[in-house]
C-alpha cells in the first residue's frame, strides 16, 4: 500500500522498530499485521502519528496486534508478558496498552474481524464464520460452496472454506 509522502519519514522510523521487534520476538504473520496497521495509521486523515513519539506508536501497534491475538496467553505458540512486549520500545506497559486501546477503538480491532487475526486464529474462530441467511445466523462452513463463494465475493469471509477442504482431499 502507498504511504502518503508527508508520512514517509514517520513510517520509516516506526516500521524499523516494528520489523526489528517482530524479527527478534514474533514472526512474519505478526509483522504483516503490524505493518498493515501502521500503513492504515499513515493514511488516516489527519494521521494520528503526527503527534506523539515513534516508539510509543510502535509499542501501541505491536501491543494492539498482540493482545488481539492472545499473546499474553501462555498456551499460545508465541506468548510474551506485557513487560517483555513493551521493554524493547522503552515505554511503560500502561503507555503501550493505552495507545493500543486508542488504536483498537480507531479501527474497530477485535477478534471478530479476520483482518486483525493471525492465520491460526481465523479457522477456529466461530465468529468469523457466522453469517445471517434469511434472518438466521448460520456457520457459513456448513453451507453449500455457492453460498460460501457469494459470501467471499462480498468480503464477508476471509476465504472459501469449501475450496480449502476440496484441496485437502
Amino acid at each position: 500500500m502507498a504511504i502518503p509522502k508527508e508520512m514517509q519519514g514517520k513510517y520509516n522510523e516506526i516500521v524499523a522498530m516494528i520489523v526489528d521487534f517482530c524479527d527478534k520476538k514474533l514472526n512474519d504473520d505478526y509483522k504483516r499485521l503490524c505493518m498493515g496497521l501502521l500503513e492504515k495509521l499513515c493514511r488516516k486523515r489527519p494521521s494520528p502519528l503526527l503527534s506523539g513519539r515513534a516508539n510509543t506508536w510502535a509499542a501501541g501497534i505491536v501491543y494492539a496486534m498482540g493482545s488481539n491475538n492472545f499473546i499474553f496467553d501462555k498456551t499460545q505458540k508465541i506468548h510474551l508478558t506485557s513487560n517483555e512486549l513493551v521493554a524493547p520500545f522503552g515505554v511503560s506497559t500502561s503507555t503501550a496498552s493505552g495507545k493500543a486501546a486508542e488504536i483498537k477503538k480507531m479501527f474497530k480491532i477485535d477478534f471478530f474481524h479476520s483482518e486483525w487475526l493471525l492465520p491460526e486464529h481465523i479457522e477456529n474462530n466461530p465468529m468469523i464464520w457466522m453469517v445471517q441467511v434469511n434472518g438466521f445466523f448460520v456457520d457459513i462452513r456448513d453451507m453449500p460452496l455457492e453460498v460460501q463463494e457469494q459470501a467471499f465475493e462480498k468480503g464477508i469471509i476471509p476465504y472459501i472454506p469449501g475450496e480449502k477442504e476440496r484441496q485437502e482431499e
